[in-house]
Order: C-alpha cells, then sequence, then structure tokens
C-alpha cells in the first residue's frame, strides 16, 4: 500500500539467502538457516506484495552469504550444497511465489560472477525453474555487460551508464553479441514497464472509487495528507503485530513472565530509550514512529525506575554499574536491555565478534549477582554469545523488531500479548561450534563453503554438539501437547504424495499460537545425510483447552537428496522416519514409513571424504584433498597476490598499499563523510563498500563522479605511468 502510495512498482526483496554464519552483516535481512523455512516465508512474502499489484525482487541469486568482499568474492560450492542448501530457498520462492524480479548477486560463483552466469541465469532459473520474468542486477554487481546480456541478465542497476550502452551497441556492431539476444533483454524489460504500469493505473482507479460516497458524492478532495496519517496509523498497529508474534521468549524460568504492574520493577539499558529497532545498509527506512518501551511500559501502568547501567557507545562505566546494583536490590523484577548497538551490524561489513558488547556482559553479570530476577530484552540482527544465560530467569528475544517494538515488548512483558516466535536459526554455545569457523570468510580470492550441507541444525544434530538454543525453540505462556500422528498409508512408491495428520492441544489457561515442525530423517549408508531435515511447518492459533487437527501433504521429491551423478533429486529406497514436534530437539511424535523407488546409481565418498561421514564433536575441519573430492575438481587458490599491472577488476583494499592507492582511499572515505547524511552507522557501511567495490562498478554505479577516462588516469597512476594518468585526469570529456 505504501508503494502504492508513493508511485513505487517493485519492491527490492525478499532476501532468501542462506545464514552460513552468523557473522554476516545482513543476516538480520535473511529468513533462516533452512532453505526450506526460507524459500516458504519469501513465497508468502512475494504472493502476500503481489496480489497487491507490486512486484518483488528475489536477491541476491546466489552463494551471497558474506558482507566481507561480496564483491569480488568467488563462493566455491559443492553440487550438492549448492543445489540442496544455497538454490534451494530460491527454487521454491520461484515456483510457489512467482516474482516479477530476481536480483543476481555481486559474488562469483564456482568462478563466475552471478551477472555473467549462464547456467545460474538461464539454465537453472528459467528452464530447469521456469521463471519468465526481469532478470536485475545488483547495485553496481555487473562486471562484463555484453557477458551479462549473453547470460541473461536483463537490467543492470542503477540505470544510465554510458560505458555499457555503448559497449553492448560496439559489440553487436561487430557481431559479437546476437541481436537477438539484446532483442529478448529489452522485451523483458518493457514487459516489466507495460505491467507495472497497468498495475498502478489499475490500482489508481480503485482508490478513485472507494473514494466515493453511496449517493456517488466525489469526495477525493479529502486532505491527502489524513488519508496518508490513517494508512501510517493502519499499518503502525500492523507493525506491533508482527513485533508480538515474531518475539521469540528463550527462557522462562519460573515463570518469571509475564510481569504485572503491581511489582516493584526497573528498567535497565539505553535500549530501552533509543530501541535498535532496524539494520543499517540499504534495507534502512524512515518510519512513521517509533515506539520506545520504557515510555509504552510506562503507558501501560508500569511504574518503573530507570538507570542506564552501561554505556550506549560500548565504554565500561563502573560508577553506572555500581548504581544498577545499588538501584535493583529491592526490586521484583529486573527488564534490562541489551544488544548490538548500532554501526556493529550492517549491510558491508561482516561482524567481528560473536558477543555483545564487553560492558553489557559485564553489567549483565553484576546485576544477577545481586538480583537474581532478571529478564534480559535481547535486540540483535543474528545469534550472540550468551555467557550469562544460566544466571537470568527470562531472555525475550526481539531481534529487529521495527517501528512497534516498544508497544510489542510492552504488551509481552506484562501478558498483553503471548510469545509465539520461534528460532528460524539454531544459536550456538560458542563461535568455534559454528561449522563455517574455519571457512568464513574466506581468503582474498575466494571462500570455501566445505561444510557442504552440514549447515545450521543439520550440523549440531549430525555432530552431537551442544548448543545454546536450537533451531526452532520458543517458549509461550501456555503449553502445547501433539499427538496422534498418523500416516495415510505406512508403505508408498516414489512420486505418490504422503499425507500425514496430528494434534496439537493447548493445555494451558490462556490463547496461544504454536508452530509444529515437520521433519524427516533417513540413514543412507553410501551418502551422507543430515540427522532429519525440515519439510513443512504449520502455525496453528488454539484457545486454552482447544484441540485442532493438522494435516500435510509431503510431494514425494521432500524424501530425496540432490544426486550428482543422476543430476536430479532422488530418494533411495527404504525406510523414512516422520518426526513432528516443537522444535528440532523436541521432537514428541515420529512415525516410519516405507519408500519404493527406482534404483538409481549413488555417489558414494566415503573413501576419499570420509569427515562428512564422520562428525566429531572438536571444531569442523575437512583437509583439502576431501573437499576437492567432493568439489569434483581442483580448489583455486583462497588468495592471490596482487601485484601491477592492476585493473578494473581490483579495488581500493587491494591498492591501498601503494602511494597513489593510499590517496584515493582517503578522497574515497572524504567524499563518504561528506555527502553520507545518516549516522556512523552509515558511514562505516559506506566506507567498507567502497573500500571493497571494484573500480568498474565505480564507474557503473557512481553517478557520475567517476568516469572511465578518470578510471583510466587513475590506472596509470596506480600502474607507475604518471604523466599519462594525470594528463587523462585533466581531461574535461567524460568518454573516449
Amino acid at each position: 500500500e505504501e508503494c502504492r502510495k508513493e508511485q513505487v512498482s517493485v519492491l527490492l526483496g525478499p532476501g532468501a539467502n542462506q545464514k552460513r554464519s552468523p557473522l554476516c552483516g545482513r543476516n538480520f535481512e535473511f529468513f533462516s538457516e533452512d532453505p526450506v523455512l526460507s524459500g516458504e516465508m519469501a513465497a508468502s512474502l512475494i504472493r502476500g506484495v503481489q496480489s497487491q499489484g507490486i512486484g518483488t525482487s528475489l536477491k541476491h541469486f546466489a552463494a551471497n552469504n558474506q558482507e566481507k568482499r561480496r564483491m569480488t568474492i568467488d563462493a566455491i560450492v559443492d553440487e550438492r550444497a549448492l543445489r540442496e542448501t544455497y538454490l534451494r530457498a530460491f527454487e521454491i520462492a520461484v515456483k510457489k511465489g512467482k516474482p516479477w524480479t530476481v536480483m543476481c548477486a555481486y559474488n562469483r560463483l564456482n568462478g563466475t560472477y552471478c551477472s555473467e552466469h549462464f547456467d545460474l541465469l538461464t539454465k537453472i532459473l528459467r528452464e530447469e525453474w521456469g521463471f519468465d520474468g526481469l532478470v536485475v542486477s545488483d547495485w553496481g554487481a555487473v562486471s562484463d555487460r555484453v557477458l551479462g546480456v549473453k547470460a541473461g541478465e536483463d537490467l543492470e542497476m542503477p540505470g544510465g551508464c554510458p560505458v555499457n550502452d555503448r559497449r553492448i551497441i560496439e559489440t553487436v556492431k561487430k557481431g559479437e553479441l546476437a541481436i537477438q539476444d539484446l532483442d529478448v533483454v529489452v522485451t523483458r524489460i518493457t514487459e516489466l514497464i507495460l505491467k507495472a504500469q497497468a498495475s498502478l493505473q489499475k490500482w489508481n482507479q480503485v482508490l478513485v472509487i472507494t473514494q466515493k460516497d453511496q449517493n456517488n458524492e466525489n469526495i477525493s478532495n479529502r486532505d491527502d495528507s489524513s488519508m496518508t496519517q490513517h494508512l501510517l496509523e493502519e499499518h503502525h498497529k500492523l507493525a506491533i503485530r508482527v513485533a508480538e508474534e515474531s518475539a521469540v521468549l528463550l527462557k522462562n524460568e519460573d515463570n518469571i513472565l509475564p510481569g504485572n504492574i503491581e511489582q516493584k520493577a526497573i528498567v535497565i539499558g539505553p535500549l530501552a530509550k533509543i530501541p535498535r529497532y532496524q539494520g543499517a545498509g540499504s534495507s534502512k527506512i524512515n518510519p512513521y514512529q517509533v515506539d520506545t518501551p520504557l515510555e509504552m511500559l510506562i503507558s501501560a501502568g508500569l511504574d518503573p525506575i530507570y538507570v542506564d547501567g552501561y554505556d550506549y557507545n560500548g565504554a565500561i562505566r563502573e560508577d553506572l554499574v555500581k548504581e544498577a546494583c545499588e538501584a535493583v536490590k529491592d526490586k521484583d523484577v529486573v527488564y534490562l536491555f541489551a544488544g548490538l548497538p548500532d554501526g556493529l551490524e550492517s549491510e558491508g561489513f561482516d561482524r567481528s565478534s560473536f558477543s555483545l558488547p564487553d560492558n553489557q556482559n559485564i553489567l549483565i553479570e553484576a546485576v544477577t549477582a545481586v538480583n537474581p530476577n532478571v529478564v534480559v530484552v535481547l535486540a540483535v540482527g543474528a545469534p550472540v554469545e550468551l555467557p550469562w544465560k544460566e544466571k537470568v530467569k527470562g531472555i525475550l528475544l526481539t531481534y529487529l523488531a521495527g517501528e512497534g517494538c516498544g508497544t510489542a515488548i510492552a504488551n509481552l512483558l506484562l501478558g498483553k500479548a503471548v510469545p509465539s516466535g520461534k528460532l528460524a536459526e539454531t544459536w550456538p554455545l560458542k563461535l568455534e561450534d559454528v561449522p563455517s569457523y574455519h571457512y568464513f570468510p574466506g581468503g582474498n580470492a575466494t571462500v570455501e563453503y566445505r561444510e557442504s550441507i552440514y549447515v545450521g541444525y543439520k550440523y549440531y544434530e549430525a555432530a552431537g554438539k551442544e548448543v545454546s538454543y536450537p533451531f526452532g525453540h520458543g517458549l509461550s505462556y501456555t503449553q502445547f501437547a501433539y499427538s496422534n500422528l498418523s500416516v495415510e498409508k505406512e508403505s508408498f512408491d516414489y512420486g505418490e504424495p504422503v499425507t500425514i495428520t496430528f494434534d496439537v492441544e493447548n493445555r494451558g489457561k490462556i490463547a496461544g499460537k504454536e508452530i509444529a515442525f515437520i521433519f524427516l530423517g533417513h540413514k543412507n549408508e553410501t551418502v551422507f545425510m543430515p540427522v532429519k531435515e525440515l519439510k513443512a511447518f504449520e502455525a496453528v492459533r488454539l484457545e486454552a483447552g482447544e484441540k485442532k487437527t493438522i494435516s500435510i501433504i509431503l510431494e514425494s521429491d521432500a524424501f530425496g537428496y540432490y544426486n550428482t551423478i543422476i543430476k536430479d533429486w532422488y530418494a533411495e529406497s527404504g525406510e523414512y522416519t516422520i518426526f513432528v514436534g516443537s522444535s528440532s530437539a523436541d521432537c514428541r511424535l515420529a512415525i516410519t514409513i516405507t519408500l519404493h523407488s527406482k534404483e538409481q546409481p549413488q555417489p558414494d565418498l566415503r573413501q576419499v571424504a570420509p569427515t562428512y561421514y564422520q562428525l566429531g564433536k572438536g571444531n569442523f575441519q575437512v583437509p583439502d584433498r576431501e573437499f576437492e573430492a567432493l568439489y569434483g575438481k581442483s580448489l583455486p587458490p583462497t588468495n592471490r597476490i596482487v601485484t601491477r599491472p592492476f585493473s578494473h577488476n581490483n579495488t581500493i583494499m587491494e591498492v591501498n598499499h601503494t602511494f597513489v592507492g593510499k590517496i584515493i582511499q582517503k578522497v574515497a572515505e572524504h567524499i563518504v563523510n561528506k555527502s553520507t547524511t545518516g549516522g556512523t552507522e552509515d558511514k562505516a557501511m559506506m566506507i567498507a563498500m567502497i573500500r571493497e567495490m571494484p573500480f568498474h562498478s565505480m564507474v557503473s554505479s557512481g553517478g557520475g563522479m567517476m568516469t572511465e577516462i578518470m578510471l583510466e588516469g587513475i590506472l596509470d597512476l596506480l600502474n607507475g605511468h604518471y604523466i599519462r594518468g594525470i594528463g587523462k585526469l585533466l581531461r574535461k570529456n567524460k568518454h573516449k
């Protein structure tokens, strides 16, 4: 509705990339560590947005799972992991959601830029999955525009790059690019324009009709600002509901929550006054209003005292800790607001630490030593280490909860709303436990996905590794029971759907919402497999004492893995176990069924890659020769030596060891500091992006600040051709 109001035709989302490491700076934009969950959520968002006549842009296709060197890094992924883990969410979203556009990623994938990847953009996306929309580049993601056209990349963004326009014309004239290939791209762009125009025109007509009363008296002269105000107020109510339903109650010892307004309460932490409600980067928006938790708790009738307890910017202040410890001594409940402040996680760079700021951890340890009745309200965009989790009685995880966070938090803490969110990602005990720990963010040339399919709970369960909180974990103020799992038939042929049913009952005294997970497990002696994998999930709202029967249809392809020999999904004959429960670690029901399938050759790597079959409880590491056997070819160098001659594919970071490079970096940082109007987190993001942006992207996405001839001059200077370089920089014409 807001897009229509602003005449915006395509919303740049959803992001369906995998949460491979908790340190990825952009995890707050993505759904899950599980591709099925990500794909289903993305498909639902796409259908919802596009039902309103606004297009979506499913992104970032594909394997864009880190911010470090995202514009140049080469993601080395074995074929099975690519299909099952890193493409699966996109496949589900494309087939079920049918987005108007798909945005290709910055990075290389197995040696080829995603914007030039014919197999990715044409063979898989269009021919296999049936995508018939437009492929758009991420901003500045085009390395070679002509190769992009040939690969199926339709629209370069930001638009209006005369350099690449001219290259396309020249290659067509030379016969190096077929006019038919260009016609296909132009047709897709034109189709999107016509679709968008028709959609906006339709909705504008609907708006005019709704502005007439029953007597057909035109009231379209109603003050537009009051209509906008009403729209935003309704959306703010929705934002509150979203925040309430997505918050996750991680811990609730002694039923410390919900609290009540009669309690002697204290609120601690600047994040209660200045909430962290959104991430930094291109997703950042200007909210209609932001509810602050402290104000909303007071508005709800609570009469707390407030102390800072810690410095928002991270300084360790003993005086603030001492003040907080004195203030909590006689309190019934302590609401302590903690989290990652702005600037610690953002688009453009990855987190450097798995921890909360030290001053927050110090405060929590000190306060719990004085008063154990502590509830931590946690605002982060991704998992963090929780060294104090056994010492507090409650943890309410809000993630980055949007403009309605304050009201939602107050309602949840005081029992006006019931928590129902579940973790879409595992929270590990420590960073070293993460399977990608040794392989993130990689070298200056490649990042190797040596963990293969073992991402998130699939790894922790197979390795028998303890975690802080498992995938799917989330408590409620009521209790749910599962029973009566049954299957339509216990033996079936591959290709037949399987229908399962089970009951969920609310055995508590208040209404609540439960999310049930359906996992599938199968022991394959030849192929390494997870203990179980998510195949479906269902949310059900139940009144106190109410019981409902849930029916789920599992299609046969849910039973398979991607067989790299036959280049297709395959499930071998044998017994499969269906698990149903409240989380990956809390599966209360199970039933075994038998599958009959055509026998096919299967990849057997037991001798050449035994690590994948016998995961130990130590830190995950795979020898070079084993990953090479899984990958199927020689591994490219992880690091490259950057020396002269420098080219348009190099970055400022790669040349800042030179005198000219140092000057370029200083100038770039000065421009960012002068031109960026946002806060410190925005400037940090922009500086990180500029340092790692290839020079060619500065021309195409720089808005005219750098021309092609200027780039040639800079490269001449970097390569020691000083007179020629200065001459080009002094030329006034923008192009040759």
